[in-house]
Formats: C-alpha cells, sequence, structure tokens
C-alpha cells in the first residue's frame, strides 16, 4: 500500500468536505490516511497562489459554479451539517500549530473533528484564542498543553517544515493529497485518489 498523505488546512472548507468523505475511503480500502497540517497562506506565499474566493471573484457564472460542485459532493457524501464560516476568512495560524501539538500528545483525531466542527458546522469565530481553548475544553482535550505545545519553536518549525515540503511535492492548496509520489489537488479529485489506492501494488 502506498503512503497517502493529507496537506491540509482548518481554514478550507473544501479540506473540511475532505474529511468527512476520508473514513469511507479507509473502510473500503483498508488504508489510513496521513494528516499534514500546513499553513495555507505559506503555501500562497511559495507559489503566488490566492484563494479562489479572490481569484474568482470578477469571472462570471463560476462562482455558481463552484458552488453547484460543491452541494453535488455534499449530497453525494451525505454530509448534513455543513455551512459557511459567518466569520471567514479566518486566520489559522493557532489552530494548526495546535494540530502539530495534538499529534505530540496523541489527541490529534479528537482535536482535528472538534476544530474542522467548529469552522464548518457549528460556525465559531476560531480565529480567537479564546474561543479556541473554550471549545477544545468543552470537548475534554488538553487545552494548556496544546497551546502550550503550539508555542514551542520546534512546532513552529515543523509547520513551516510541513508547508515548504507540501510546496517541494507540487501543492498549491488544500486539499491535497500526496500518493505515493503521485499528487491530487481538490476534493473531487478523491475518486481518482481511491482509484490509485486501488490499483497500488498490495491493495
Amino acid at each position: 500500500m502506498p503512503d497517502i498523505s493529507f496537506y491540509f488546512d482548518f481554514g478550507s472548507p473544501n479540506a473540511f468536505l475532505s474529511h468527512r468523505a476520508i473514513p469511507a475511503i479507509e473502510q473500503r480500502t483498508g488504508t489510513t490516511f496521513g494528516y499534514v497540517p500546513i499553513l495555507l497562506g505559506g503555501l500562497f506565499k511559495l507559489t503566488g497562489n490566492q484563494s479562489p474566493a479572490t481569484a474568482f471573484a470578477e469571472i462570471r457564472n463560476k462562482p455558481e459554479y463552484d458552488r453547484l460542485e460543491m452541494q453535488r459532493f455534499i449530497d453525494r457524501h451525505g454530509i448534513t451539517d455543513f455551512k459557511m464560516n459567518p466569520h471567514f476568512p479566518i486566520n489559522t495560524l493557532l489552530l494548526m500549530r495546535g494540530a502539530l501539538a495534538a499529534q505530540e500528545l496523541g489527541v490529534s483525531d479528537a482535536y482535528v473533528d472538534r476544530v474542522f466542527d467548529d469552522m464548518w458546522t457549528r460556525g465559531l469565530d476560531m480565529g480567537q484564542p479564546e474561543v479556541v481553548a473554550r471549545s477544545l475544553g468543552e470537548a475534554g482535550l488538553p487545552v494548556e498543553q496544546l497551546f502550550a505545545y503550539a508555542q514551542t519553536p520546534e512546532v513552529k518549525q515543523r509547520l513551516l517544515d510541513n508547508t515548504q515540503t507540501a510546496f517541494e511535492k507540487g501543492a498549491f492548496g488544500s486539499p491535497s493529497f500526496l500518493v505515493g509520489d503521485e499528487l491530487y489537488f481538490g476534493k473531487d479529485r478523491l475518486r481518482d485518489v481511491e482509484e490509485a489506492i486501488a490499483a497500488s501494488p498490495g491493495a
């Protein structure tokens, strides 16, 4: 089976939708996606990219079509609780450092689920540290340890390194997926990702 990396930033609604679709793919293929936190703003700077909301704002019909494709994906995967965050866009630097801290503390799955849901089902202002702390505490996560780890030089450097590696692998946005050495971009490429897994040696 190939290694599968999911380069994600909590600030991407399409990364959230991918996160909701991934468990079914894991179950069907017997694989596990490796969640790799990156800083989307940093990746944009490295590539000269910008968010679709900015890049395509003046293109007639494209924003409407993108919303249509998003709804098709939501319907296909039975996602019933997604809603756009009213505070979007949100600075996710603390959240992404927190994701790395959560990996260090062995609470990554719970942290990722909680923060994605806070962003894209509960619509919280997750750019505010006090909002983040309150929500993580309600979820029973070790808030003080997470915040402390998130501010260490090691975690800060890992986030930079992850973002640089994603860039070097060819990524320019989130969600991006690496199956072995093959890059796939966007939630709509998950079908291709699953086909690549199924076609790999040992599948």
